[in-house]
């Protein structure tokens, strides 16, 4: 059961950390840079560690800086306001990105700036072969080290790991918890210190001040990926835009 545990763990973390720093806070805020060696890097270790959920990191960039610039609105692609509950909101902007990445839509211009591009990796990483490929992955980890039938209730999760991430922040964080900062949108500090999210539950921080690197503002809001990032900025992996400055977004 211990595999099982560490497993689970390991792919919740990895999967959400390769999000937020390259999906969000690099191709959508641009809040820091890094050379194409690096960025490729990155490319790949969200490929591996998002698996079955893997996306692409341009019509993520589109979709979230479409969420910013029409927060709660009509146009915004997943506003709980406009949801009955949870799912529904999740399958509307399932549908948004496949037309923004499929191009069945003209994006703004000013959402389509300085977009990181890797469309060999976005068509492989997203069909449906290689979906199933790490479906079967998981799964076999499961019928191999799992000792209980009920833990097999944990693979769905494995799956739509990202999807999972992503209606904790963008329909939760809309809904319940602390708001520091007078924004025009519902959004929410969902967790005073966020040990589930690593720094993405600072949600009403985040929409204040969209191009800032450092999601924490309070002493105690630690934001966990930032101080991961400074670790690489001090190696000369990346570039921190910005540094110590609360910067609005530019969308």
């Amino acid at each position: 059961m211990e595999i099982i545990i560490i497993f689970f763990i390991a792919h919740w973390y990895l999967s959400l950390f390769s999000q937020s720093f390259l999906q969000h806070r690099y191709a959508s805020h641009r809040t820091f840079t890094m050379n194409k060696f690096w960025e490729r890097f990155f490319y790949i270790f969200a490929y591996i560690t998002q698996g079955s959920s893997y996306l692409s990191s341009r019509a993520y960039g589109i979709l979230h800086r479409m969420h910013h610039a029409y927060a709660d609105t009509d146009k915004d692609p997943h506003s709980p306001k406009h949801f009955k509950n949870v799912f529904s909101m999740m399958w509307h902007t399932k549908l948004v990105y496949a037309d923004i990445y499929d191009n069945r839509v003209q994006s703004e211009e000013r959402f389509t700036k300085n977009l990181p591009d890797w469309p060999s990796m976005d068509k492989w990483g997203q069909s449906i072969p290689d979906r199933v490929m790490f479906a079967c992955l998981y799964t076999g980890v499961y019928v191999l080290f799992a000792p209980y039938w009920w833990l097999y209730a944990l693979i769905p999760i494995h799956i739509f790991m990202g999807p999972v991430h992503g209606a904790i922040i963008n329909y939760y964080a809309h809904k319940y918890g602390h708001i520091s900062f007078k924004v025009n949108n519902t959004s929410r500090n969902f967790m005073p210190v966020d040990i589930l999210m690593l720094g993405e539950n600072y949600h009403n921080n985040h929409h204040k001040y969209p191009s800032s690197a450092d999601f924490g503002i309070k002493w105690y809001e630690v934001d966990p990926i930032y101080c991961v990032m400074r670790v690489f900025d001090f190696l000369g992996m990346i570039k921190i835009r910005n540094k110590g400055k609360r910067v609005v977004s530019e969308f």
